[in-house]
């Protein structure tokens, strides 16, 4: 998957703070630790692992990153299964029949030129890998290498030497090299650890969940319009409810998911009834949602009204 959000190519930042202002510009609220990982990932020409749990915004930032450096954004989206012909290339393989029909019906007999000509760059497609190492006039792609943890061992190894030199190899047609290295961006759920060798060759970051005031700074941002009030109170308890025996608790992808649905039903407070029938947008599994009766939810309430009270 490719992306291009502007035509324009910006330098990349040349301090911390630069590329703090870089991030909040495009309304992703950061911190100071990530930001000096970024930095340091940009100025070193290193991959940037980032890991933690679903939602909290790692595949956000390379987003990020690729509209305000006016860069191309490439995305591999892995999974289990994901292998070479998916990641970095495969032949069209109907066109290649073609041209060989077409070949034997003109009375083309000279083979090696005919495996010259089918094995050339009109029949590669390239995958995301691939187009990563290509040149660009906007400068060097964002490569977003998305939920790696999906994958097994095998493409991790060869994502490995991928990354090392940032060349691939077609057998048909020899090595191709990157002029200059993408920006790479590599996420993971942490569903399975990932290899000590890959992480070795990147910067590492844990992208945990936010502090109340860091939460409510995006869900300001992100959901213009809302009430001061509505949105203090959904900080809260998304902030509390994480706090609970939960199977998945709710990323910052569901609490602006909810306080978007609460300002749809015109909420200015929250209420146990709304509440509970709501749950479904900021959870999105029955044994949580079930293990939150309408006691439970006034009890979050006013747990929660409690603390802004005291807080004022």
């Amino acid at each position: 998957m490719t992306d291009r959000t502007t035509d324009t190519a910006q330098p990349l930042p040349t301090s911390i703070d630069a590329t703090l202002q870089l991030l909040t510009g495009a309304d992703y609220v950061a911190d100071r630790p990530l930001a000096t990982v970024l930095f340091l990932a940009l100025k070193m020409g290193r991959p940037i692992f980032l890991e933690g749990e679903a939602g909290v915004g790692k595949t956000e930032i390379a987003k990020v990153l690729a509209a305000t450096l006016g860069r191309r954004l490439i995305r591999l989206q892995c999974y289990e299964g994901l292998d070479v012909s998916a990641a970095v290339y495969e032949w069209n393989y109907g066109a290649q029949m073609i041209a060989i029909r077409l070949a034997e019906a003109e009375g083309v007999a000279d083979r090696e030129s005919l495996a010259s000509d089918i094995f050339s760059e009109r029949f590669l497609i390239r995958r995301p890998l691939l187009q990563a190492l290509e040149p660009d006039v906007a400068g060097p792609p964002v490569l977003l290498i998305d939920e790696l943890d999906r994958t097994d061992e095998a493409f991790e190894a060869f994502l490995l030497e991928v990354l090392s030199d940032y060349q691939v190899t077609v057998p048909e047609m020899g090595t191709i090299k990157a002029e200059h290295p993408p920006i790479v961006v590599i996420t993971s759920n942490r569903t399975r650890e990932v290899h000590d060798a890959l992480k070795r060759r990147c910067l590492y970051h844990w992208v945990g969940y936010p502090s109340a005031e860091r939460e409510l700074t995006i869900v300001q941002a992100k959901v213009p319009g809302i009430g001061k009030k509505l949105s203090r109170e959904i900080v809260g308890f998304v902030q509390a409810l994480r706090k609970e025996d939960l199977f998945k608790a709710p990323g910052v992808a569901e609490t602006l998911d909810w306080a978007t649905a609460l300002s749809e039903l015109d909420a200015v407070a929250l209420d146990p009834a709304t509440v509970s029938d709501t749950l479904g947008v900021l959870l999105k599994y029955q044994d949580d949602i079930a293990g939150l009766d309408g006691t439970k939810v006034k009890a979050l309430i006013d747990e929660v009204r409690a603390a802004l009270r005291a807080a004022e």
